[in-house]
């Protein structure tokens, strides 16, 4: 059974920087399909940033030029660096994993980040 772990969340002022991470167990970590989401305070939930299952990185438009992941397959651990933090970028944030066959789909617990003054 997959689990995903989030942690790295916390209370941030507007134009600081948070690192968020995910550590993957219960098989082989594998980067391809995992990916970030976010649930705002309005409930609204958009992905974040993702690998997909063919190997390509990609990001909302809201968060290009700010966010980037990485990951450290020795200790199966996926992060989502996050820069230039707005306001807006309040949210619960979730990590994820999907191999596309229908059947692998697990979600993380949340990490709360807040963005304020």
């Amino acid at each position: 059974q997959v689990q995903l772990v989030e942690s790295g969340g916390r209370l941030v002022q507007p134009g600081g920087s948070l690192r968020l991470s995910c550590i993957f167990s219960g098989r082989m970590f594998n980067v391809n399909g995992m990916s970030w989401h976010r649930q705002g305070p309005r409930n609204e939930r958009e992905l974040v940033a993702t690998v997909t299952t063919d190997g390509v990185t990609r990001y909302a438009d809201s968060v290009k030029g700010r966010f980037s992941v990485s990951w450290n397959n020795a200790i199966s651990t996926w992060y989502l660096q996050m820069n230039r933090l707005k306001p807006e970028d309040t949210a619960v944030y979730y990590c994820r994993w999907n191999d596309g066959s229908g059947r692998n789909d697990y979600w993380g617990q949340g990490t709360q980040v807040t963005v304020s003054s």
